[in-house]
C-alpha cells in the first residue's frame, strides 16, 4: 500500500506550510527520520522528516508551493511494491480529506435548523451569511481572519485588507460590522499601498513574514502599549564579565556574552516582581508560576523567539548554553514547535547593532518585552562630583497596560538595574 507523506504540524499555530525545497528527488531511497524537505511555517523554516522507508515515487507539491495541514506532499512505495492502478484516486481522496477547515465548516454555518451544527459557536445563520461564506472563499485573507469572519457572519469581500499585499487579517474582521461593510461604501480600514515603477522590485512575502506582520499589527492595534526607559551603569557588569571570561579561558570554561548576563538579570527581576510575568486573558489575568524566557534571534526571514523554559531554575552557565543552542538551531532551521512554546516574557537586544535605545513591540499574548541597547562610553559624574568616563546602557520596557501598571514596570526595571550594577548578586 503506498505511503503518503503529509504536511506536518510544525508549529502550534500553523495552518499551512510552504514547501521551501525538497532535499530528495523522485526515485530516491528514503529512510525513517531522514530529512525530506525544508518547510516554511508561520514561525520558521524547519526540516520535515520522513516517517517511512522505501522509494520516493512521486512529489505532489513542488518547491515554492503552499499546502494546508495534512495535505499529501509525496508518495512513498515500499521496496518492490508495484504502483497501484488506483493511485490517482488515492491521491485525490487524500487531497479532499485535507481541505482547509474553514471551507469544511461553511456549509454548517448556513445549514437549516434541522441539520446539527458542529458546536454551540456555529448557530443557524441567515441567508446573507451563506452568501458571505461563498464569497469568503475567493478573498485573500489569513486563516484566523476567515475563521472569525465565519463566526461573525462577515463578508470578507466587502473589506479592505491592511495586511501584506492587501491580505485581510484578524484586526480587519474584528473592526468590521456584522455582515461586513456596505458595498460601495467606505472600507472599514483603508489599505495604504506604495506606488512603484517598472524598475522597482516587488518581492512576495513568505508565510513567516506574513504572520509576523499580522501579529505585530494585532499587537499594536489591540494591546495598549506603554513605554519606560532606564539608564544603568554597565561598568561593573563589563568588569565582572571580563574577569570571569579570563578565568574560564585558562580552564577551558564557557565564554559568556553580555546578553547572557542581561537574560539572567531579566529572570531575577521577574522573580522579584512576578506581576510582570503575566498575560491578559479576556476577562482575567494569567500569572505564570515559571519564567519562559523568549529570546529574539534574527534570521534571514525575520525574527524568531524560541523559549528558555523554566528559566528561573537555570544557572548562568545553563542560560548561556541554552541561548547558544537555540541560536544554532535557528540558523540551521532545526527549531521545533516545542522550542517556541511556553514564553511568558521576551528580551530583544539590539546593542550589537549599535542601537542605543528603542521601544519594542510586545510579543502577544505576553504582557512585557524588554529592549536592550548598546553599552557605550559616556561622561558621568562620580561620587566625588568629578566628571569621568563611564559605561552606560539603556534598558527599556514595553508593557501591556491592561496587565502591568507603570509602578510595577518601574519596579521591575529597578530590579534589573540592581542586578546589572551588582552582577555578583545574579549568582547568589
Amino acid at each position: 500500500m503506498p505511503k503518503i507523506i503529509e504536511m506536518p504540524k510544525l508549529s502550534d499555530t500553523m495552518t499551512e506550510g510552504t514547501l521551501a525545497k525538497w532535499t530528495v528527488k523522485e526515485g530516491d531511497k528514503v529512510t525513517t527520520g531522514q530529512t525530506l524537505a525544508d518547510v516554511e511555517t508561520d514561525k520558521a523554516t524547519m526540516e520535515m522528516p520522513c516517517f517511512f522507508e522505501g522509494t520516493l515515487h512521486k512529489i505532489l507539491v513542488k518547491a515554492g508551493e503552499k499546502a494546508p495541514l495534512n495535505a499529501p506532499l509525496a508518495i512513498v512505495l515500499e521496496e518492490g511494491e508495484e504502483v497501484p492502478a488506483n493511485l490517482d484516486e488515492i491521491i485525490a481522496n487524500a487531497q479532499a480529506a485535507a481541505a482547509p477547515a474553514p471551507k469544511a465548516e461553511k456549509p454548517a454555518a448556513g445549514a437549516k435548523k434541522t441539520v446539527s451544527a458542529p458546536g454551540p459557536r456555529l448557530p443557524t445563520a441567515p441567508q446573507p451569511n451563506r452568501r458571505a461564506a461563498a464569497s469568503n472563499a475567493r478573498v485573500k485573507a489569513s486563516p484566523l481572519a476567515r475563521k472569525i469572519a465565519d463566526e461573525k457572519g462577515v463578508d470578507l469581500s466587502t473589506l479592505e485588507g491592511t495586511g501584506p499585499g492587501g491580505r485581510i487579517v484578524r484586526a480587519d474582521v474584528e473592526a468590521a460590522p456584522k455582515g461586513g461593510a456596505v458595498r460601495g461604501g467606505a472600507p472599514a480600514t483603508p489599505a495604504i499601498r506604495p506606488t512603484y515603477g517598472p524598475e522597482d522590485e516587488r518581492v512576495p512575502t513568505s508565510s513567516m513574514r506574513n504572520i509576523i506582520a499580522e501579529r505585530l499589527l494585532a499587537s499594536k492595534t489591540q494591546i495598549p502599549h506603554f513605554y519606560l526607559q532606564m539608564e544603568v551603569d554597565a561598568g561593573p557588569l563589563m568588569e565582572f564579565r571580563a574577569n570571569l571570561n579570563a578565568s574560564n579561558e585558562k580552564s577551558g570554561g564557557n565564554k559568556y556574552t553580555v546578553n547572557d548576563f542581561i537574560l539572567k538579570a531579566v529572570i531575577r527581576a521577574a522573580q522579584a516582581q512576578p506581576a510582570i510575568n503575566a498575560a491578559w486573558d479576556g476577562d482575567a489575568i494569567v500569572k505564570f508560576k515559571s519564567v519562559g524566557l523568549s529570546v529574539a534571534i534574527a534570521i534571514d526571514d525575520g525574527l524568531v523567539t524560541p523559549v528558555i523554559k523554566g528559566a528561573e531554575k537555570k544557572t548562568l552557565l545553563e542560560i548561556s548554553q541554552s541561548v547558544k543552542d537555540l541560536a544554532g538551531k535557528a540558523k540551521n532551521k532545526k527549531l521545533s514547535p516545542d522550542d517556541f512554546a511556553g514564553g511568558t516574557i521576551t528580551v530583544s537586544n539590539l546593542g550589537a547593532y549599535g542601537i542605543d535605545q528603542f521601544s519594542a513591540i510586545i510579543n502577544p499574548p505576553q504582557a512585557a518585552i524588554i529592549a536592550i541597547g548598546s553599552i557605550r562610553n559616556a561622561p558621568v559624574v562620580n561620587d566625588k562630583g568629578q566628571i569621568v568616563v563611564g559605561q552606560r546602557m539603556w534598558v527599556g520596557l514595553s508593557g501591556d497596560h491592561r496587565v502591568v501598571d507603570g509602578a510595577v514596570a518601574a519596579t521591575f526595571l529597578a530590579e534589573m538595574r540592581k542586578f546589572i550594577e551588582s552582577p555578583a548578586l545574579m549568582l547568589v
